[in-house]
């Protein structure tokens, strides 16, 4: 056998038991072999006030600055706005129209409350599964902690999310026992219940993430 011979027979040994372009593939393809970027996911935490309020929270801007307030305290950089109507909003559209519809409303640890924003508006009273707890920014499950005895949360709106201007403790401006606030009681489920309470009482304020920053 000539010198050409024997390299075209080492080639032929090579082609044969080399392994073929489609099990290279696969193997490339195997899990563990390489690794995807891992995708940050786009959620609004909902988190209520570390104290119950009454109707009288300074107006809005009161109400919103608190959010902020004690949002930051615990480190938390994405801007927070009360769960709430006034005679500047609807609640239905605190939030940015951009996030409203594909990212899910979560607590404090990131377990979902809603699909999305605008899945609390759908008309139903905003339903929620009450085995998963609502937090507040220094961490305490307001459905159970003894710090919020009575479970309602004030809103001022419709089951839509549209404010109720004889129902939102004048623009949330007044404690006066004589003036009504629209308010949901927690235990039945619904973010956006229909109950109408005097502004005197101390009930939970909720405020929502505005401003989705991503996390690492």
């Amino acid at each position: 056998m000539n010198r050409f011979q024997m390299s075209v027979l080492q080639l032929g040994e090579l082609i044969h038991y080399g392994p073929s372009s489609a099990a290279a593939s696969q193997a490339l393809s195997r899990p563990g072999e390489w690794s995807r970027p891992h995708r940050i996911h786009s959620q609004l935490r909902l988190v209520a006030l570390n104290a119950p309020l009454k109707g009288d929270m300074h107006g809005i801007r009161g109400a919103d600055f608190q959010c902020y307030q004690q949002a930051r305290s615990m480190g938390l950089t994405a801007t927070y706005r009360a769960f709430l109507s006034s005679h500047l909003q609807d609640l239905a559209t605190i939030v940015r129209k951009a996030d409203r519809t594909d990212m899910p409303v979560v607590n404090l640890r990131g377990e979902v409350l809603f699909s999305s924003w605008m899945s609390i508006f759908s008309g139903n009273g905003g339903t929620f599964d009450t085995s998963i707890p609502i937090y507040s920014f220094d961490g305490r499950n307001i459905m159970t902690d003894s710090a919020w005895p009575e479970k309602l949360v004030w809103h001022g709106s419709s089951a839509m999310g549209i404010r109720l201007t004889t129902n939102y403790c004048e623009a949330w401006r007044t404690a006066d026992i004589a003036v009504m606030g629209q308010a949901a009681l927690l235990q039945t489920g619904r973010l956006l219940g229909q109950h109408t309470r005097s502004c005197s009482n101390h009930y939970i304020v909720l405020c929502i993430e505005n401003t989705y920053v991503a996390r690492k």
